[in-house]
């Protein structure tokens, strides 16, 4: 069978707070490591969120 093209990917937020999203990329098309800023609950505003595994 054929790999996926989408993979799941945890967003971690860089305020250090523990916060995370998940969500999917396309691997094929977006090689590098994913940057978002997106809403942090905890910290109350919005910051960046970098790429890392699902454990």
């Amino acid at each position: 069978m054929a790999k996926p093209t989408t993979i799941k990917i945890r967003l971690n937020s860089t305020a250090g707070t523990g916060y995370f999203y998940v969500t999917k990329k396309n691997a094929r098309t977006m090689t590098e490591k994913m940057v978002v800023r997106k809403y942090d609950p905890v910290a109350r505003k919005h910051v960046e969120f970098k790429e890392g595994k699902i454990k």
